[in-house]
């Protein structure tokens, strides 16, 4: 049997840094004369006294130390009890959402993925807004601490990935776990710190920079308006831009300045990246330019808005997209896929994956053409292991299974074509909006049934931890001993 006892003591923990975390809202609303704050205060007793009986309870004397089976339980287990405590204010507040409704909000922040069953944000209280926008903020730094202290020792999905890049003999930042946790940290609260103050200049109110800075960073995009980023003008929406930018690149190139110092460029991934963006960005604008009869520097301005939100996976809106024509709404389905770099907040495939399968498929062409040839495979002038390539390629594969599996589902429940394609897309990707007439920019999830609601938030889960992660549980052999 499993010791699951590890696994207790540090859920127990993270409960009781989520049941502090209710502190900041229950004081918004306080402050703004919200009765809310009773809510969020008792909540946060509730699930603080959870979290203090499992940890309290399952304390072992020595060093924490976590197995491999250990590690894929807390993984998973730390998710699912995070949002059913995290759902807590959404169901007893004034809102008065239902178990299915509070949940899948609740997962879709700390999955960073910004689907929403709220409608009406702008007159919205206060302490809902904020706790939706922290629920974002520490779903976003948890899994880029996970993805540099846990999920490579695993080798799930690709993550030792991120591992080969940052944490090897030869790339490594810190020599301590606990020191990588808490260096990722600061530089991630540097740049919300950064990003906040930023939204502010470009004229939100303090409380809205907080909320939008905490959405964008962790590349989640949930508002304080019904209208999105499109509320706001041009500056705010160029600034939620690099926010973006930020929250889909790789943090570890922020890590260690001692080594890449502003030689950003130098990484293969980020190259990619920024290619990538400003490619589809500059083919979108020509469409709304040419086709949608727009002015140049709206057109451009939509145009890196939308693509940059898209790819990230943060789900900020400027405009309705489904008036921009079928060109575009294809372009989106697309761009959902794609995802930001390893080792950041963003959700989807990622970057280096398809960098990985691109030169894959250049090393068969060229096989072709030279059967006894020897072709290697490098990231950042160095070769990539077979290990790795089979990673990818397995994750890959899993991964568009997976989508084809949960749309079918979403069709079973009742949705119709559009809204469950997108919606599995969407979902798995951590993206947030969808396409069709119900979930599109500016729509809700609140008219799904409760059986789609389930299943998007199970597989919100399943995206934000790389599939195997969660996969692998579902096994017998993992329970044996």
């Amino acid at each position: 049997m499993i010791d699951i006892r590890p696994v207790l003591f540090v859920n127990g923990f993270l409960l009781m840094v989520l049941a502090a975390a209710m502190g900041i809202p229950a004081a918004a609303d306080f402050a703004s004369g919200e009765s809310d704050w009773q809510v969020f205060l008792a909540s946060g007793l509730l699930t603080g006294f959870f979290g203090a009986a499992l940890a309290f309870g399952s304390r072992q004397e020595g060093r924490l130390t976590l197995a491999t089976r250990q590690a894929f339980l807390l993984t998973v287990s730390a998710w699912v009890l995070s949002a059913a405590c995290g759902a807590l204010p959404f169901m007893f507040s004034k809102l008065d959402l239902g178990l299915a409704d509070g949940v899948f909000e609740a997962m879709s922040g700390l999955t960073t993925t910004g689907a929403t069953v709220i409608v009406g944000l702008d007159h919205a209280p206060r302490g809902l807004l904020l706790w939706r926008a922290l629920l974002q903020w520490l779903g976003g730094g948890g899994i880029i601490v996970m993805a540099v202290s846990i999920l490579p020792l695993l080798r799930i999905g690709g993550m030792q990935l991120f591992k080969m890049e940052t944490s090897d003999k030869s790339e490594r930042i810190r020599p301590r776990t606990s020191q990588v946790a808490t260096t990722v940290t600061a530089v991630y609260v540097g740049f919300t710190l950064l990003s906040g103050l930023a939204f502010w200049l470009a004229g939100m109110s303090v409380f809205e920079a907080a909320c939008h800075a905490m959405a964008a960073l962790s590349t989640g995009g949930f508002s304080t308006s019904d209208a999105s980023l499109g509320h706001w003008g041009e500056a705010a929406q160029w600034v939620a831009v690099a926010s973006m930018l930020v929250g889909g690149s790789t943090f570890t190139l922020y890590v260690a300045p001692w080594k890449h110092g502003l030689r950003v460029l130098d990484d293969s991934q980020a190259r990619w990246y920024l290619l990538f963006l400003g490619a589809f960005s500059t083919l979108l604008a020509l469409w709304l330019w040419a086709m949608n009869g727009m002015a140049a520097d709206e057109a451009v301005r939509h145009g890196a808005f939308a693509v940059v939100s898209t790819v990230t996976a943060t789900g900020f809106y400027t405009a309705a997209w489904m008036d921009w024509g079928g060109f575009a709404q294809v372009m989106f389905f697309i761009l959902v896929f794609i995802g930001g770099c390893t080792g950041s907040t963003s959700g989807g495939i990622k970057i280096f994956r398809w960098e990985v399968l691109f030169n894959v498929a250049g090393v068969h062409l060229r096989r072709l053409l030279h059967p006894h040839g020897v072709f290697v495979i490098n990231f950042n002038r160095q070769p990539i292991s077979e290990q790795v390539m089979r990673s990818v390629l397995g994750f890959v594969v899993m991964y568009f299974l997976t989508f084809a599996g949960f749309t079918v589902l979403l069709a079973m429940v009742g949705l119709d074509l559009v809204t469950a394609l997108s919606g599995s897309a969407a979902a798995l990707a951590n993206a947030g909006p969808g396409l069709g007439e119900i979930i599109a920019p500016g729509g809700s999830y609140l008219p799904l049934p409760d059986a789609a609601k389930w299943v998007l938030a199970f597989e919100m889960m399943l995206g934000r931890l790389e599939l195997f992660g969660v996969f692998v549980l579902l096994g017998r052999s993992f329970w044996r001993e």
